[in-house]
């Protein structure tokens, strides 16, 4: 900032006195945290501290006002400088502006009180907001590693890097720990004794594993939560462990360092060092485990949905997603190669025009998804290959990015279904389908020209649309539209389908999905599974603005415009179906490998949807479609 834009002294009387103490008066409070750094400017100077910093400019005088202000900070609190710098005038107004800023960048750290000086040490005094609390903790603290073999090479670093941060750590023998897992407690004084067999709730407890080539430090947590997180880690990361070989004398030392610094952090009170990593990969609200490598070294920070929860942090109910933004967010959580529950979605080489295809891996079948954008197509395969996981019968869950998404996609395959029964000639309470005539004319949405002309005269197919309104009984439109080929042709019949508020809107879908089943026919044939897109995904994809130049032509204009159908639509869906999904959970004999993908969607803001019994969705494509 600018010195220059400091205003008056706020806190003058008219007759020229303080009515009330500003900051140079409370200057003696503060000095310099450790470690800042200062580098003086032409005309002003740049303080760089722990993680923030700050360049403060203004004239020639700013780098002799620093060292006037430097010299109090190191010595005697500002006492002079607050007598020389008269209450009202531009100086102390530039000097209360400059501290403002100390303070606004965490520049600036409570004197220590008391004979003993600096007790708290420099590292606790550069990031701690109260150090001397923070030291007194840890003084108070008792820590113990617990191991299998407490005199092996990871508790003795453990205790080791405790003891070098000034924490007396004390080793002992757990026979119910696994070998190569080290279970780090923390008590203070008056609190159960971390060698207890049944530890408290409130305890801090944090454990490190070592297997060959591949380790982990789970978060902070009680000795249940922590030993559950290690117990989920352990299993995610087996089929990583790189059997043979010496191991990396660094591994343990930097895995047994890192769990110690988690504990004496959440002991002192500070930050997790997880949040000082600046990583914009890790969620906010959800706890990340440190996850460390042999070949190369290497460790990182993620974001860790365990299987198990048992602290009330981590058993509380996590917000839905409810944008694009955060959904594509939390894809890399779910399908984290080391810690994941999912296969990432890759375009290797699909082509990604006219429509972007994704592949990934479903207990070693190839899913294939497609949409009119990557991210798009991204989501929609995350969404299809937890349903594969989560159920293999007819009737298995709906996954969506939050309730909004699961339910549009739930009520739609649902729609679908309602369609091939009035076909049928089931029709049930309601009505059954009235034809609606439509043909590629001027005057119909673009989006729906625009996938159509794609699908006939780009790919070249010869195909035809039928579209139909579907009675909901006096609710809102429902329109469903059907791509045939006509002839033979390699991807069989029915191309695509679609069920949305409008007919164009369901033409555009329909068309889409077809361009898609065409081009992973001819691209991905050996693909199991297809996934084709929906207009669920337009209430997460609706922008909050378009460009004024974004007409109907564009997909964000034209997903804003189904976004807006959503609530209606759904509402006549549910009409129609006479059925309304609720939330399904795994039964309780279900595999643990399903509970722990259901958990993970859960605590990553996804929603898990029961769907209508007694039909079937998104056909693979050795079965062709519905």
């Amino acid at each position: 900032m600018t010195v220059d834009q400091a205003g008056p002294d706020m806190a003058t009387s008219p007759e020229g006195e303080r009515a009330t103490p500003d900051a140079l008066d409370s200057l003696g409070r503060w000095t310099l945290r450790p470690g800042v750094s200062v580098t003086v400017l032409p005309h002003g100077v740049h303080l760089r501290g722990w993680i923030t910093s700050v360049t403060l400019e203004g004239g020639a005088g700013l780098p002799v006002l620093w060292g006037r202000l430097a010299e109090a900070l190191a010595g005697d609190g500002g006492a002079e400088l607050a007598r020389a710098a008269v209450a009202g005038s531009p100086l102390r107004a530039a000097l209360v502006t400059v501290i403002g800023q100390l303070h606004d960048h965490d520049l600036l750290v409570e004197r220590p009180a008391g004979e003993k000086g600096d007790a708290a040490g420099p590292w606790l005094g550069a990031v701690a907001d109260r150090p001397e609390e923070a030291a007194a903790a840890l003084i108070r603290s008792r820590v113990r590693a617990l191991a299998a073999r407490p005199d092996g090479p990871l508790a003795r670093a453990a205790a080791q890097a405790l003891d070098r941060a000034g924490v007396r750590a004390a080793t002992a023998e757990a026979a119910d720990l696994p070998d190569g897992q080290v279970l780090l407690v923390a008590a203070g004084p008056g609190e159960p004794s971390p060698f207890a067999a049944e530890q408290d709730v409130e305890d801090r407890a944090v454990v490190v594993g070592l297997r060959p080539g591949v380790g982990f430090v789970t978060p902070v947590g009680s000795t249940r939560q922590a030993r559950a997180d290690a117990d989920g880690l352990a299993d995610r990361l087996r089929r990583w462990e790189a059997l043979g070989g010496a191991e990396h004398p660094g591994l343990p030392a930097l895995l047994a360092s890192s769990a110690a610094q988690r504990l004496i952090c959440a002991v002192a009170g500070l930050r997790d060092p997880s949040a000082e990593a600046g990583d914009a990969r890790l969620i906010p609200g959800l706890p990340a485990a440190l996850v460390a490598e042999r070949e190369p070294l290497r460790g990182e920070y993620r974001t860790w949905a365990g299987p198990v929860l048992v602290d009330a942090d981590r058993v509380r109910q996590r917000a839905d997603v409810r944008t694009l933004t955060e959904a594509l967010a939390r894809i890399p959580v779910l399908t984290d190669r080391l810690a994941g529950v999912l296969d990432e979605p890759d375009p290797g080489a699909l082509p990604q025009l006219p429509a972007a295809l994704v592949r990934s891996s479903v207990e070693g079948d190839i899913l294939v998804s497609g949409s009119a954008r990557a991210d798009l197509a991204r989501l929609e395969a995350v969404c299809r290959a937890a349903e594969l996981l989560l159920g293999k019968e007819d009737a298995g869950p709906v996954v969506g990015a939050g309730a909004v998404h699961a339910r549009g996609r739930a009520l739609r395959q649902a729609g679908a279904v309602q369609q091939q029964d009035t076909r049928s000639g089931d029709t049930g309470p309601f009505g059954g389908a009235a034809p609606v005539p439509w043909s590629p004319e001027p005057g119909r949405h673009p989006q729906a020209l625009h996938w159509w002309s794609v699908l006939v005269r780009r790919l070249g197919v010869d195909a035809d649309v039928t579209v139909s309104r579907l009675d909901a009984g006096g609710g809102g439109p429902v329109s469903h539209a059907q791509v045939r080929a006509l002839g033979r042709t390699a991807t069989g019949g029915v191309l695509g389908t679609a069920v949305e508020a409008s007919a164009d809107d369901a033409v555009a879908f329909a068309a889409l999905s077809a361009v898609v089943r065409v081009q992973a026919a001819a691209d991905a044939s050996h693909a199991r599974h297809l996934v084709t897109p929906s207009g669920a995904v337009a209430s997460l994809a609706r922008p909050e603005a378009t460009a004024p130049w974004e007409d109907a032509g564009w997909t964000t204009a034209w997903l804003a415009e189904s976004a807006a159908r959503e609530p209606e639509l759904q509402e006549a869906l549910a009409a129609l179906t006479g059925w309304s999904p609720q939330p399904w959970e795994p039964p309780a004999d279900a595999h643990a490998d399903v509970r722990a993908l259901w958990s993970a969607l859960r605590q990553c803001g996804f929603s898990v949807l029961s769907a209508r019994p007694g039909h079937r969705t998104h056909p693979t494509l050795t079965e062709g479609s519905r």
